[in-house]
């Protein structure tokens, strides 16, 4: 027999088996999960999910692909957080922090509090990198928050309004096309790939059985 525990989806008590994650137990107790279930591996971030455990004051954050459920679970998904998400074109961009202050000024009303860090489902130093945004130092923006899935749970605890994941977008976009070093490898292989040089071996690997493709990309070979 399963060891099963109690969990509260949005207020309602199930009985489910303790091994499986806030996702399978959801779609156990007869869920139809057809939104905020994405990648079911951990880092599409679209499973953000509440969480609080009975007892306990600490209302926690996670995503539900990832974590188990516990016994007197309460839990409740953010399938979708209303993020500002402002229209640039990064063709023709500030890349100091003027354009922070033009497209997120909400940024420079952060009051440290690390609600933000505190709630992140990846365990990044969300405070520290909008520190960064705020100076202008974007490559370093870029690497704070790199790991970034934009689930939108920082913002949800944030009391300025900050729109973390965008914010983080808006480095990393910066950084890759104005303040990385290029990489003349990388850009001749686009430009095979845009003249054709693969065509012909991409679509004959598109006709290969699932088996046959796991195989060949087990044993590719992977350049130092």
């Amino acid at each position: 027999m399963e060891n099963m525990v109690n969990v509260f989806l949005f207020g309602k008590k199930y009985a489910v088996p303790d091994n499986l994650t806030i996702m399978r137990a959801m779609e156990y107790a007869g869920y139809e999960l057809v939104r905020g279930c994405g990648c079911r591996n951990g880092f599409c971030g679209a499973c953000a999910t509440i969480y609080r455990i009975k007892g306990d004051r600490e209302l926690k954050a996670c995503l539900a692909c990832q974590t188990k459920v516990e016994d007197n679970m309460y839990i409740a998904t953010l399938p979708f957080f209303p993020l500002v998400k402002q229209v640039y074109d990064i063709e023709n961009i500030p890349t100091t922090e003027q354009v922070m202050m033009q497209l997120y000024p909400e940024i420079y009303a952060c009051i440290g509090c690390n609600a933000c860090t505190k709630s992140c489902t990846q365990g990044l130093n969300v405070m520290q990198y909008i520190s960064y945004a705020q100076r202008g130092d974007f490559a370093a923006c870029a690497e704070e928050s790199f790991d970034c899935v934009m689930c939108g749970v920082c913002s949800s605890r944030c009391p300025a309004g900050i729109s973390h994941p965008q914010v983080g977008m808006l480095a990393r976009r910066i950084n890759g096309k104005y303040l990385a070093p290029g990489c003349d490898h990388l850009e001749n292989r686009v430009r095979e790939i845009q003249d054709g040089t693969f065509t012909e071996l991409i679509e004959s690997l598109m006709q290969k059985p699932v088996e046959e493709m796991k195989e060949l990309y087990n044993n590719r070979d992977i350049e130092k």
